[in-house]
């Protein structure tokens, strides 16, 4: 597997042409990671724009369609699909998002939470197994975001993640701006969340943009990294370490130079705070 540390950017394709020209050594980020879903090909643009960027980048891939804690059975074909790819690619690490995204019957296209519970636990906890036994390699979970809570939840959302981790050796995608707006739709302390979360198993930290409505916070991911997420970001550095990190952007694109720019204030941030 490939070595990754410092700064990523998520490789999307408004940028695709930026990456193949070439970006300034003083600007250009260490790593990108991939939407795992849009190389599940044989061949064609994707896959030959891939293989030019990735000759100059280390990478990680990020699935969106596992559905970890569905009540549906685990979809082997596509997880034979993602090891196909990790084995192509070698990537770092390979990570999806600790929810449910599809039930029998169809793909919901969303990141739905998960009940709080020790059977829930047990549920995901098989299930991570059988993930991690098919890939032949440690899976990684992001955190989500949420905006409803079960009746039936015996606990926090950072203690059951943190037990999830400790019963399965599976890794954690810090999403501290998930953290952030999880905490301010919950009403918990988003600092006592990271403190909370155990050091060794956080491989990799995204930070990206909201949308604060006041009464609801929305994890939208198509605006800038707000301060508030920033000072978070601080307190995770001194608390987690030089932990890979990236900035996470899925719509409202902007040109390459602006998220270069957050990503140095990324670098900045961490440097001070370590």
């Amino acid at each position: 597997m490939t070595r990754i540390q410092g700064f990523g950017l998520g490789l999307r394709v408004e940028h695709y042409a930026d990456f193949e020209a070439g970006v300034a050594a003083d600007l250009r980020p260490d790593w990108l990671e991939i939407i795992s879903e849009n190389y599940l090909v044989p061949g064609g643009p994707p896959i030959a724009h891939l293989e030019r960027i990735r000759a100059d980048y280390p990478l990680v891939m990020h699935g969106v369609s596992l559905s970890i804690a569905g009540p549906a059975p685990l979809d082997l074909g596509y997880l034979r699909e993602i090891k196909g790819l990790a084995d192509r690619l070698q990537p770092g690490w390979v990570s999806d998002h600790l929810c449910w995204s599809a039930d029998a019957h169809s793909q919901l296209h969303d990141l739905l939470p998960v009940p709080l519970t020790r059977a829930a636990l047990d549920h995901v906890g098989g299930r991570i197994a059988q993930v991690q036994d098919i890939l032949g390699r440690p899976l990684v979970l992001e955190n989500v975001s949420s905006y409803v809570r079960f009746q039936a939840d015996e606990m926090g959302e950072a203690e059951w993640i943190a037990q999830l981790l400790r019963e399965t050796g599976a890794g954690l995608l810090l999403d501290v701006n998930n953290v952030y707006v999880s905490g301010r739709n919950h009403g918990f302390d988003p600092v006592a969340y990271l403190d909370a979360i155990p050091v060794e198993p956080v491989r990799q930290i995204h930070l990206a943009g909201h949308e604060d409505r006041g009464d609801i916070v929305i994890d939208t991911h198509d605006h800038p990294v707000r301060d508030e997420v920033w000072r978070l970001y601080e307190h995770a550095i001194k608390r987690f370490g030089a932990v890979p990190t990236m900035i996470e952007r899925d719509d409202h694109i902007p040109p390459l130079a602006e998220l270069l720019a957050e990503l140095d204030m990324a670098r900045r941030l961490a440097a001070a705070a370590s």
